[in-house]
């Protein structure tokens, strides 16, 4: 089944769930998500994001409209990533999938969604993913960068990569904003602790041997790559000096950073350029974060300002996606 989308350049970093769905998974580390005067909370915590702009399809279509794209791809916020291996995750996981299809068959090509997967079940997981890509608009899956203490190198998560690979799936990693001590204020968590988990997704996939297992995954890190772009030289100075680096017996660091998706949230332009400078230009798409504060309501501002124009946005975002190049467009 194809897809046919709205021309433009896409945004592959957007976040929407349902108000059915705000209780969360079972076993989530975080209490469930309300909606308090038209503003989202978590629990008790204000999250600064309007409500609607969350779980309301029309409003996040006008807000598409609104920000000069052609398209969007929505997937869970990273709260809804069922990390707990507890009973009823496939239920949740199969009723967002289900909403999430539904939400983009009637978007008039304006969306595409990215599904969850059961992360701790790989046969689960293989089921979801041949589910997904029988709609044509679910084009993959988003995941969180770590499962417990471990990552992309090790299974479940590495299982779950390999069966998105079979299936001609997208891979999103989105950061959990895990809590430790050191980082409890100013906002740390995610100022510097989403950072440095995405960057420790990419050295699992470039140092673990995944991209030369799966040749044909396509992952995408978000938030342009977190730290990583700056860690590439000193990845690639461990792996010439030190066995243990080099104990997966992979390419150099280098090339296997080049074989990684970013999307160019980087909130910085001299930052945009230090991860154009490492990765595959081919591999750099549109990314907003919407509707999270620490996203950006105009995301094409930032790769025009270091001259990536939008037509190389549209076009590494449809092979990201898996959408043929012959495929229509409205």
């Amino acid at each position: 089944m194809t897809s046919t989308i709205r021309s433009g350049p896409i945004d592959v970093h957007a976040h929407w769930l349902p108000e059915d769905l705000f209780g969360l998974p079972p076993g989530s580390p975080v209490p469930p998500l309300n909606g308090r005067d038209g503003q989202l909370h978590l629990g008790d915590l204000p999250l600064s994001i309007q409500t609607a702009a969350m779980s309301d399809p029309a409003r996040v279509l006008a807000d598409t409209d609104a920000a000069g794209l052609g398209a969007r791809v929505i997937s869970a916020p990273p709260f809804a990533f069922p990390v707990a291996d507890a009973p009823g995750v496939d239920d949740y996981v199969g009723a967002f999938n289900d909403e999430l299809a539904k939400v983009c068959r009637d978007s008039a090509g304006r969306l595409l969604g990215l599904g969850l997967v059961s992360l701790h079940d790989p046969d689960a997981a293989r089921k979801q993913i041949e589910a997904m890509a029988s709609t044509g608009v679910v084009r993959g899956i988003a995941v969180p960068p770590l499962l417990g203490h471990t990552s992309f190198d090790v299974a479940p998560m590495r299982d779950v990569l390999a069966i998105a690979a079979e299936n001609d799936a997208a891979v999103l990693v989105h950061p959990m904003q895990l809590p430790r001590p050191e980082w409890s204020s100013y906002y740390l968590t995610n100022l510097i602790g989403n950072p440095v988990e995405t960057a420790t997704a990419a050295a699992s996939l470039v140092l673990g041997g995944v991209l030369e297992e799966l040749p044909s995954l396509r992952i995408c890190m978000l938030h342009g790559g977190g730290c990583a772009p700056a860690l590439v030289g000193r990845w690639q100075h461990g792996w010439s000096q030190r066995a243990d680096v080099r104990s997966a017996r992979t390419r150099s660091p280098r090339e296997g950073f080049a074989g990684l998706w970013f999307d160019t949230l980087t909130h910085d332009g001299p930052a945009l350029d230090l991860l154009r400078a490492h990765a595959d230009p081919g591999r750099l798409m549109c990314g907003s974060d919407y509707p999270f504060d620490m996203g950006i309501a105009l995301p094409l501002d930032l790769p025009h300002s270091v001259g990536i124009d939008d037509a190389a946005l549209e076009d590494n975002a449809r092979r990201f996606l898996g959408l043929d190049e012959g495929e229509n467009r409205v």
